[in-house]
């Protein structure tokens, strides 16, 4: 049996608080993916604290993160359910988790560059911002009161922008004027206002949580083997692939540790590919490092693992409450689509931003080629093939992107030192 003294600061009030905390910092971005995309936020609740539990097993708890919904899937999940349903969806949810391994691979044998060679930022930079802007008509439609398809008015037009705009406002907020704490749960402070207005004006039903059960299992759903859903969302893991090694540079900065050589890259990413796909096999959405959890790392200076452990534990723990998942399950579309709004915009600056920092030429033909293509592809709807072998959306964008860039000759201009 293992002795407590082996895990030294791990079973103590200081560390359960911390990871509290933690979890606390993550919930508003944690549940906001399940509630956009119609998967369950009390399994989403539980694949985070599993998935996290899985990446520390796998880097032997030597990376302080913690792992919960993936911003880069809204868009592909919301077009995949709508079009081949959840339990589809969660096989290419799983295959992508697959890509993952099969990258940490690639990384084990070749080193950590060959991610930046085989996804340039000329190809990755354009396919973020077609998973950001993809789906935008969806935020606005949501926000004005409607269906994300525009189909039906859920909402009167006025109630609906005083609410969504509310939830926006707020977050904006808390992410441009707000301090420490407060930056860190802007998306939470700007659902919990929101909620509060559709509260004062009659947009909330509570009969979800007067007919669950204080502790109850949550809603697993388990995938079904679907090769369209497949191809749709493999491609979609190479640009969170690349915001992973982003990420361990981010956290080895603020920790003064070098995770990209101990534990390596190569485990690091295993981790959170192991935990996307044990999180699809329950029906939650992708796994990935959370940025707000890295903020609060610097904030507070917690910088022991094991907290991260903990806040897994609780969030395994919180999924059973069933009275707080019918409250998530209560929240009127508006606020989310206020909130969707800025967040889908703020992806397509991160690609933006990623062409940016690599000073590439976009005038330059070869790479005015990757970047259109992808864009046009990507946000226009092209698709390719048909029955069980189509590519659309995303996924087409980055194949294409990936095709191009190894094809066209010469490699990606880049501005003058002097511009």
């Amino acid at each position: 049996m293992t002795s407590s003294n082996e895990f030294p600061g791990f079973m103590n009030a200081k560390t359960l608080l911390s990871g509290g905390q933690m979890l606390f910092v993550a919930f508003g971005a944690l549940v906001l993916v399940p509630l956009l995309t119609g998967l369950d936020p009390s399994v989403a609740l539980f694949t985070a604290g599993l998935g996290t539990l899985v990446f520390h097993s796998v880097t032997r708890v030597s990376v302080p993160v913690f792992l919960a919904s993936s911003f880069a899937f809204i868009a592909p999940v919301q077009v995949s359910v709508q079009q081949w349903g959840i339990p589809a969806t969660l096989s290419g949810l799983m295959a992508a988790g697959f890509a993952y391994i099969v990258l940490s691979q690639v990384v084990r044998i070749y080193g950590a560059n060959s991610l930046q060679r085989i996804l340039p930022a000329i190809v990755v930079g354009p396919v973020i911002m077609v998973i950001g802007l993809a789906l935008a008509p969806v935020a606005v439609n949501m926000a004005l009161g409607k269906t994300g398809d525009g189909s039906a008015e859920l909402f009167p037009y006025t109630q609906a922008l005083f609410v969504s705009m509310t939830a926006l406002l707020v977050t904006l907020g808390l992410a441009v004027f707000g301090r420490g704490f407060y930056r860190l749960v802007s998306i939470l402070g700007g659902v919990l206002v929101g909620y509060l207005f559709a509260l004062l004006l009659g947009m909330v039903d509570f009969d979800p949580i007067r007919d669950s059960a204080w502790v109850a299992a949550p809603a697993f759903v388990f995938p079904e083997f679907h090769w369209q859903a497949i191809l749709f969302m493999l491609p979609v893991a190479l640009a969170p692939a690349i915001e992973h090694l982003g990420d361990m540079v981010a956290i080895g900065q603020i920790t003064g540790q070098n995770y990209i050589k101990k534990p390596g890259l190569q485990r690091t990413l295993l981790g959170d590919g192991l935990a996307t796909s044990v999180a699809a096999v329950f029906g939650g959405p992708p796994n990935t490092t959370y940025s707000e959890v890295t903020g609060a790392v610097m904030l507070t200076r917690s910088f022991n693992p094991k907290i991260m452990v903990w806040a897994a534990i609780i969030a395994i723990l919180l999924a059973f409450a069933g009275k707080l998942g019918a409250l998530l399950q209560t929240i009127p579309s508006p606020v989310m689509g206020g909130i969707m709004t800025l967040l889908f915009g703020s992806i397509a600056v991160v690609g933006m931003n990623t062409l940016t920092r690599a000073h590439l030429e976009l005038t330059a033909p070869r790479n005015l080629c990757i970047a259109s293509l992808i864009l046009v592809f990507g946000i226009g709807g092209m698709q390719i093939g048909g029955g069980a072998f189509m590519l659309q959306g995303v996924g087409l964008a980055a194949v294409v992107g990936i095709v191009l860039n190894l094809i066209l000759p010469g490699a990606p201009q880049v501005k003058p030192a002097q511009e």
